[in-house]
């Protein structure tokens, strides 16, 4: 018996004691966020419990009903959603809960109301759940607005207001990723105690790394500077290695090999899905607030990934994150080919506003105005 490694194990970081440590460091808290957060992670071991045994419990397969996103609900997906709609109310923090697998945001009942507002993926990457791939739960935290009268306003704040984020994978082990604001820490599930332990403290993303994670069965979809993107990675012109291609197909799994081994994770906007796939609150916002306090970048194709403002509990986005230079990368091209849309609309409208060249098509400002429209929602190289 290794008794000098069983004395180590007296004195384990669990996420418990860790939470409990930063709340010491706020002398004015009453500890409603350390209560949240420990309902969060009682959901996270119950479905991870679940999962273990779906198989023998009969909880793989389709549940025979529809989510909102119109894809169809497995059992495993209507358990968990239940599991963290009971925790997070019974924690009596919570005023509105916003779920994937739910219309319409959930308000919760005025006696057992708190100061925050939930938003979270109960079960992502539920399509593998039949073949036993790595899925997850997602989740982000904030703080309401209105204290007495909680409204949706609440929940539609951009991913930068958000007190906290993160996502526990059900895989090979169980692994909890959590940043209250203050870096990013990865805890692992202990069997045999049934607590979280903290097994990588301060996670750091790689400044730049050597894979990629794409889905390129869309790659005739994409846009340009994602396609010529791709392209550099499969084949560098400056001579250096090309970068790995890893896809899951579950975000979570994706992008936790992404956060501890660098690199990048795209999920573009492309012709079939002109806005993205993944939804902004309870997808883009918390991965993104993850990378960034582990030191990567999150970008929409046009704007910081955080500074996002939704306009429904079910919008989505398109999302390039990872490591820092690697989402400079991709930045550098998008800004590029804005550039470029700016020269051929300007040409166009000179053009077309220069009487002396065609005197018919002399435009007045409502025209300039539309076409300027129409540039914002095309990519006028292509014409």
């Amino acid at each position: 018996m290794d008794h000098q490694s069983d004395a180590h194990r007296t004195d384990l970081m669990t996420i418990t004691r860790f939470v409990l440590n930063e709340q010491s460091r706020h002398p004015e808290s009453r500890g409603d966020f350390t209560i949240l957060l420990s309902h969060i992670v009682l959901g996270c071991k119950f479905v991870c419990s679940a999962v273990s045994k779906a198989g023998l419990a009969k909880l793989i397969g389709l549940a025979g009903e529809t989510n909102v996103q119109g894809e169809e609900q497995k059992k495993l997906d209507v358990l968990s959603n239940e599991v963290f709609i009971k925790a997070l109310v019974s924690s009596g923090r919570t005023s509105i809960l916003v779920s994937e697998e739910d219309e319409e945001a959930t308000f919760v009942e005025p006696s057992k109301r708190g100061k925050y507002c939930v938003v979270f993926d109960p079960l992502d990457g539920s399509s593998n759940i039949d073949c036993g791939v790595s899925i997850g739960t997602i989740f982000g935290i904030y703080m309401i607005k209105h204290a007495n009268d909680p409204t949706l306003e609440d929940v539609l704040q951009p991913g930068k207001n958000m007190l906290a984020a993160g996502y526990c994978m059900y895989g090979s082990s169980c692994t909890l990723v959590l940043s209250t604001g203050c870096g990013v820490n990865g805890f692992t599930l202990d069997p045999s105690l049934g607590e979280f332990i903290l097994t990588h403290p301060d996670i750091k993303i790689p400044k730049k790394g050597k894979i990629y994670s794409v889905n390129e069965g869309n790659a005739k979809h994409w846009d340009g500077p994602t396609a010529e993107y791709v392209e550099k990675c499969k084949f560098p012109k400056d001579g250096s290695s090309s970068k790995s291609l890893r896809y899951i197909g579950s975000m979570v799994a994706d992008v936790h090999r992404t956060l501890l081994y660098g690199g990048i994770f795209l999920y573009p906007a492309d012709k079939n899905s002109p806005n993205g796939k993944l939804r902004v609150l309870y997808e883009v916002f918390p991965m993104s607030f993850l990378m960034e306090q582990a030191g990567g970048q999150a970008f929409t194709g046009k704007q910081r990934a955080l500074d996002l403002i939704p306009t429904n509990v079910h919008e989505r986005s398109p999302i390039f994150l990872g490591s820092y230079d690697d989402v400079e990368e991709i930045k550098a091209l998008y800004a590029a080919e804005e550039k470029k849309n700016e020269v051929v609309v300007c040409s166009f409208l000179v053009f077309a506003s220069d009487k002396t060249v065609c005197p018919a098509t002399r435009l007045d400002g409502s025209w300039v105005h539309k076409i300027r429209t129409f540039y914002n929602v095309f990519d006028l190289t292509r014409y």
